[in-house]
């Protein structure tokens, strides 16, 4: 199979795109846990992982902003 320059520049893009998600979400998720995980830590977790922290992380924010407590 052979991609043209502009699909294969596409596709590297996408890649650079979801490159940058991934390292988003990971720092995002080292802040929320406040040193209890490092970058590296977090480089080293599986999509799985990151999934269920990042799902726990999203749960304690909703039950911050319902009781009124602060969730810093």
């Amino acid at each position: 199979m052979s991609l043209q320059d502009s699909e294969i520049i596409k596709y590297l893009k996408d890649m650079e795109n979801e490159i940058k998600n991934i390292k988003h979400e990971l720092l995002k998720m080292c802040w929320y846990m406040r040193g209890g995980v490092t970058y590296h830590e977090a480089l080293d977790m599986s999509y799985t992982d990151r999934s269920i922290i990042g799902d726990i992380i999203k749960d304690n924010l909703e039950t911050a902003k319902k009781t009124g407590q602060p969730f810093f």
